[in-house]
This record gives C-alpha cells, sequence and structure tokens, in this order.
C-alpha cells in the first residue's frame, strides 16, 4: 500500500528536538514505516516558493495532520495569524484526520492566541498532554494504532478472517464453488450438498465477517483474486546455473486462486526437471519418476502459499536452479515452531487457518503437522539431501538436485584438482555455503545426517584438508560460533557444475 502521509506542524524553533525526535521514531519503527511516511517543513530543499504557500499545499497533500502545541504561537502574518494556525485551519476545512498533542497544563504560560488555537482544536478531536519528548512518542504510537484499527488497515485477528475492502458476491466464481463442494465430499465426507448456495457455503466455512466476503473467500473462490489482493500472485524463475543471473531463460507470473497458484507453479517446476518413466507392469498408466518426488516439489509451494504472510507485499517465488529448487515466502514461523522443530513430530499452527482449512478439504494440504516430515522422508527415500528450511527475509525451503550434482560430480572434482571425487554430500555441503558461512548443523542436515555423526566428521574433514571449506573462526575448532565458508577452491569445484549447465 502507498504509504499515509503525516504532516507534522508546530513552532518549529519550540520544538525542533520534538519533531526530530517523531521522525526518527516513525522512519525507524517497523510498523510506524510500513504504514506511515513523515512530512517536515524544515527538510525540504530552498525553492522560489513563498513558504506558506509550500506548506499550505503539503497540509492538502496529508492524509493526517499532527499538532503540536506548546507556549508559543509563532510569527503572525498580516492577517495576525501563525502558519502553525493556517496549517490546523486548512486540515479542518478540508476534513484531514487530526491528532492534536498540548504539551503543558499551564495556560498562564501561553501566548494568548495559542490558548485560543488550543480551545478550538478542543471539539471532536484527539488530544492529548505530555511533558516529555518520550509521552509524545508514545501517544503519538497509540494514536496511529487506533487509527489503522479504525481503518482496518492492521488487526488481531488472522489477515484471511479480515473482510476484504470493496469484495462482493459476484466477485466469485459459482462454478469453483461448486468443484470444491464436490471435491470435499468425496474426500473429506463434507456435509454440504452440491446444490447449496454460495452464501451457505461461506457462512459454513467462516469466510464471512458481518456479511461482507473475508480475504479467504477471495483467495479461495476469486474470479480474479489478486485485483483485490494484488502481491498474491505466484513468481516462478529457471536459471541454468547456480545463482541468480539474467538473462532468465524462464520466468512466468500466475495469477488465480491459491488452487490455481499451487497447480501452475508445481507444473512449471516438474516441467523444467528430469524424469523417467517406468513400464506398464501393473498398470495401463507408465509410472513417471521424477528427479525431486512430486509430492516434495507440492508441498513446499503448498506451504508458501497456504502460510505465507498476505499483508507483505512481496510475493511467493519459485525459483529452479541448476542444483537445487528453492521456495521463497514473505513470513514467518508462527510461535511456537521452530526451525529445529519441523524437523520433528510437530503441531499444525496455520497463519491463515481459514484458508487452510478449506485447502484441507480440497486435499491439498493435511492438518497434522506432518509435511515437512513427509519431505525429509522423501526426499531420503530417493536419495536426494534432506530439505533445508531456513528464515533469512521470509520463508525459505531448499530442496536439492542431487541426481544434476551426481551427473557433474567428476568434473567438479577435476576442475577443481581435488584427489578424490567429489559426492553428492560433498556437493551439497559446498553448495550450502555459497552464499554465506553455514553452521554444522546446516550441513549435516544438507548433507541427509540426522544428526553430527562420526561419518558426517570425517566428510567435513575431508573438505576442509582439500581447502575447499574453511573455519570462520580458525583458531577455535570447537568455537559454539563456529562456521564453515566455502574457499576460492571449493567455488572452482563448483563452477564445473554452473559451467556445464549454462552449456547444456
Amino acid at each position: 500500500m502507498t504509504p499515509l502521509r503525516i504532516f507534522i506542524s508546530s513552532v518549529q524553533t519550540e520544538f525542533a528536538q520534538e519533531r526530530a525526535a517523531l521522525r526518527d521514531y516513525l522512519r525507524g519503527d517497523p510498523l510506524m514505516r510500513r504504514f506511515f511516511e513523515v512530512f517536515l517543513f524544515e527538510e525540504v530543499p530552498a525553492s522560489d516558493r513563498r513558504p506558506d504557500a509550500l506548506y499550505l499545499d503539503e497540509v492538502e497533500r496529508c492524509d493526517l495532520y499532527v499538532g503540536l502545541f506548546g507556549g508559543d504561537y509563532g510569527t503572525e502574518d498580516t492577517e495576525g495569524l501563525s502558519p502553525t494556525e493556517r496549517e490546523f485551519d486548512r486540515a479542518t476545512t478540508l476534513g484531514v484526520h487530526r491528532l492534536i498533542f498540548v504539551k503543558g497544563t499551564e495556560n498562564h504560560v501561553r501566548h494568548p492566541k495559542m490558548v485560543a488555537l488550543i480551545g478550538k482544536a478542543q471539539a471532536g478531536l484527539i488530544r492529548k498532554r505530555f511533558n516529555t519528548q518520550a509521552e509524545l512518542v508514545t501517544g503519538l504510537y497509540a494514536a496511529l494504532v487506533e487509527y489503522l484499527e479504525v481503518k482496518e488497515l492492521i488487526r488481531w485477528g488472522p489477515f484471511d478472517a479480515a473482510p476484504c475492502e470493496k469484495a462482493v458476491l459476484d466477485d466469485l466464481d459459482f462454478e469453483r464453488i461448486i468443484r470444491f463442494i464436490r471435491t470435499a465430499r468425496r474426500a473429506r465426507q463434507f456435509p454440504l450438498a452440491e446444490d447449496t448456495s454460495p452464501e451457505e457455503l461461506l457462512e459454513h466455512l467462516k469466510l464471512l465477517n458481518d456479511g461482507r466476503l473475508t480475504n479467504a473467500a477471495v483467495l479461495l473462490f476469486g474470479k480474479a483474486p489478486q485485483r483485490h489482493l494484488i502481491s498474491s500472485e505466484v513468481r516462478c524463475a529457471h536459471f541454468h546455473g547456480t545463482e541468480v543471473a539474467k538473462p532468465i531463460p524462464s520466468y512466468q507470473v500466475y495469477k488465480g486462486t491459491v488452487f490455481d497458484l499451487v497447480d501452475q507453479a508445481v507444473d512449471f517446476v516438474l516441467s523444467k526437471i528430469n524424469r523417467s518413466i517406468g513400464t506398464r507392469v501393473e498398470s495401463a498408466r507408465a509410472p513417471r519418476t521424477y528427479e525431486i518426488p512430486e509430492e516434495v516439489v507440492t508441498e513446499a509451494i503448498v506451504n508458501a502459499v497456504a502460510h505465507r504472510d498476505y499483508t507483505d507485499n512481496g510475493s511467493v517465488q519459485v525459483m529452479l536452479f541448476a542444483d537445487r529448487l528453492e521456495v521463497w515466502n514473505p513470513g514467518r514461523l508462527p510461535p511456537p515452531l521452530t526451525l529445529e522443530k519441523l524437523r520433528v513430530a510437530h503441531t499444525s499452527v496455520p497463519g491463515n487457518p481459514l484458508l487452510a482449512e478449506s485447502m484441507y478439504l480440497a486435499e491439498y494440504i493435511e492438518r497434522m503437522g506432518t509435511g515437512t516430515l513427509d519431505m525429509i522422508r522423501r526426499c531420503v527415500k530417493a536419495g536426494l539431501p534432506e530439505p533445508k528450511f531456513a528464515v533469512p527475509q521470509g520463508f525459505v525451503t531448499t530442496v536439492w538436485r542431487a541426481a544434476l550434482a551426481e551427473q557433474y560430480r567428476v568434473q567438479a572434482g577435476v576442475q577443481a584438482g581435488v584427489q578424490a571425487e567429489l559426492s553428492v554430500k560433498d556437493i551439497a555441503m559446498l553448495q550450502a555455503c555459497v552464499r554465506e558461512a553455514a553452521t554444522s548443523r546446516e550441513l549435516w542436515i544438507v548433507a541427509g545426517y540426522s544428526t553430527r555423526t562420526r561419518s558426517f566428521e570425517k566428510q567435513l574433514g575431508r573438505l576442509l584438508a582439500g581447502e575447499l571449506l574453511e573455519r570462520t573462526v580458525p583458531d577455535k575448532p570447537r568455537s559454539p560460533l563456529q562456521k564453515y565458508r566455502l574457499t576460492d577452491k571449493g567455488r572452482a569445484a563448483l563452477s564445473g557444475l554452473k559451467t556445464r549447465d549454462t552449456e547444456a
């Protein structure tokens, strides 16, 4: 969303420190800077425009007016009015939301015209007293949070349960609703009949909020969900090498319901990775086996679409590299989940519970918290390293294309001058350090170990001895802060993969 513009009005010389404190706070606080931008007249470059015309134009452009009233009234113009009162009057005339903060309680120390201005501002406004900068910042924060709540820009409940602004029943695809009921009845013993009215279905699934369509309703059944929720699209890219680089051989932006997004993104990945076709021994249809199990690809993408933070302006990104699949989504793990808990049995904690419930009914997800465990199990069964889960800037799932790494392991080893050939696990560990140093735990996970086994220690020792990896704390090998980074020789080992794939 476009940030809301705040105009701070006051006698500049009297409130210089307070104005700077509000500016720094509004620009530094994660919540405030997401929704607001602040205008201060003293930050405007010098121009040939009259200051009074400039600041009044800014008042007209603002969404909120914040007035700091103290003892001084300010320089008066020919009509006996100060800039502060002019700004207040203009904001009042335009119907701008006004927040007034009055410093101190003693009116006898104020300019008489400031006393009159404070009296004028009393009716129907949020007016608070303050004595210190801390009280002012706290008061403004509380007032702005209340404003965001009233405008339904923030909410304490889940995003998917909030009303979708301007969405109406005609924005939904009724044929899709019928197909959903049919699938849910077959797969989950859903109680509603196929001839159930859309209103009854939405009510049953709790997809109405005071009679208004929720965000979940639009994401699940909308004709064009991105018309209301722009960032709900999925972006897919295929790179020949192991890093993001232009030109991008294949790039697609998919739109539609959450079901459409998952189906299209999964098809994108499956159409790019290697597959083998079996024989028709057990059925008329020959079985297909992908180098990354289809269920793993689907689970990674479903998790990203179902559990992402839809209040974030970012989109889900699916990136297929020569050595791995990465699925990014703007979101964080909800408490009490941690990255460690994803690798053991855990409860399901959906960030979008209404969305998750309907996707469960449509057989897209389960509700037992088994998704990440299934991914790990299927990757190990397929001879792949275990998937990697991380939270750098959003949530990232990495699935390794070990078959391709195995195909090029000899070329990589020869180019790097490594005496012994690099194994699939070696390459997985080296690739885990491409962007940044990795911990030993991260290395044994990508290599497919369940813990720090003796085999892992030997493998790590070989990579260190071969100068493909190096310690970040070399003088303290057992340091709890120890990580491992890729050396130039290690990068040379991996470049064989990238060079060969680029030529393919």
